[in-house]
């Protein structure tokens, strides 16, 4: 059997018929009738019948020659390891992703309605192996190309587009031009990928006068509108869903459609009086502990023993820990004594930390642990790292930390904001 033929395979009472487009040890791979791959184990209850031959051809992208407008602005997209834009050959379910603008705007050809694209790969990653390494070269890259362009847009996976984005806030700093991730929850193969849609509205969103990081995405399951979220305030809150991404604590930038239409509630703006610049000094030794009941206080030691920096925990309701048996607080107390900067947030994602409340929040506010407010842990975590690779002078990390240097506290949460 080779790769491309259509064949018949069937193991007791279970049939399968595609195309093959796989073969590693005794595994089959099949693209199947029905457009999902399956994958068999061929032993010997397994009986195989091939229909007809191979017809593989060679994947060729799509030609598509783009012209420079001098009406229209210019956007540079750059690809942080998602499959946003691609091309795809369904007889042997090989992508070829998008890598020139003459791919990118086949792929997506209402991107020339908009502004005149430039596209190119900086990372290549799936978004759970992303390091503070990428975060540096990102940064990097975007710099180079805000000097040409009204603004950028970024494709990154979604698992942890929000470490990135609310990293970025920090490190790219005085921002006078809009900086867009974007992403897609469905690969682009398959009828109900959001990708384009999510791409063409982050276009839209890069060419307007609006300074910042943003991310957009699906406002809704359905292709109406994207949502423009800020930076430092959004997190994924569904694992597959096209709407994945919402403003936490905090209402959306503004709304974006595909057809060109935006509707913005951003007022900042754009000024001259101090230089963009990349500010990426970062410190790495930085951890999260999530509370729950049992967990054993001797994790803290590890992170104080292994040297580390500084800690994010996320407790429970306003900022909570055990503090009775198993208690967390001599650990706390012994990190901070020995120099680890002990942050808290909360688990509930929405409101605010509030160490005043409760007795044992009071114990540990008065241990030396900041409260962080509203802030999203992602946005807690990095901004930590941040802020250590600046200074570890105690008096200077609190002031920062609590300091709103991009928009990642909300002074004032209002009922309407929950589950917007």
């Amino acid at each position: 059997m080779n790769i491309g033929d259509y064949i018949r395979v069937t193991q007791e009472k279970s049939t399968w018929k595609g195309k093959i487009i796989q073969k590693k040890g005794n595994y089959l791979t099949l693209k199947l009738d029905s457009g999902y791959n399956a994958g068999i184990l061929v032993d010997k209850r397994t009986k195989i019948k091939k229909i007809s031959g191979s017809e593989v051809k060679k994947h060729k992208p799509i030609k598509f020659k783009t012209k420079f407008d001098k009406k229209k602005p210019s956007v540079s997209i750059l690809s942080a390891g998602g499959t946003i834009a691609s091309s795809i050959d369904y007889s042997t379910s090989a992508i070829s992703a998008a890598h020139s603008a003459e791919e990118m705007v086949a792929a997506v050809p209402e991107l020339a309605n908009f502004a005149n694209i430039k596209a190119r790969k900086v990372v290549e990653e799936m978004s759970e192996n992303m390091l503070p390494k990428h975060w540096k070269k990102i940064a990097k890259e975007i710099e180079k190309e805000l000097k040409n362009s009204e603004g950028v847009v970024v494709t990154h996976g979604t698992d942890t587009l929000a470490y990135t984005s609310s990293m970025l806030s920090f490190i790219l700093r005085n921002l006078n031009k809009p900086v867009v991730f974007t992403f897609a929850q469905k690969s682009s193969d398959r009828g109900s990928s959001d990708s384009a849609i999510n791409l063409i509205c982050s276009t839209i969103t890069a060419i307007q006068k609006i300074p910042g990081i943003f991310v957009v995405g699906h406002g809704t399951v359905s292709d109406e509108f994207c949502l423009i979220h800020k930076g430092s305030k959004v997190r994924k809150m569904h694992s597959s869903q096209r709407d994945t991404f919402r403003s936490i604590n905090d209402y959306p930038i503004g709304k974006v459609w595909p057809s060109g239409k935006i509707k913005l509630n951003y007022q900042k703006k754009i000024s001259n009086e101090r230089e963009f610049h990349i500010d990426d000094k970062i410190e790495e030794k930085v951890g999260i502990i999530k509370a729950y009941p049992g967990l054993d206080p001797k994790i803290i030691d590890w992170y104080t023993d292994n040297n580390y920096k500084g800690l994010v925990i996320e407790g429970t309701g306003l900022g909570h820990v055990n503090v009775k048996d198993k208690s967390l607080l001599p650990k706390i107390k012994r990190a901070i004594k020995k120099g680890v900067f002990v942050c808290m947030t909360t688990q509930t994602i929405y409101g605010r930390t509030n160490p005043y409340v409760y007795t044992p929040a009071r114990k540990l506010l008065d241990a030396g642990v900041i409260y962080l407010e509203d802030m999203l842990t992602e946005t807690a975590y990095t901004k930590l790292m941040w802020v250590l690779g600046h200074t570890k002078n105690e008096e200077k990390v609190r002031k920062m930390m609590l300091e709103n240097l991009a928009g990642e506290f909300n002074p004032q949460l209002k009922p309407d904001q929950f589950l917007l």
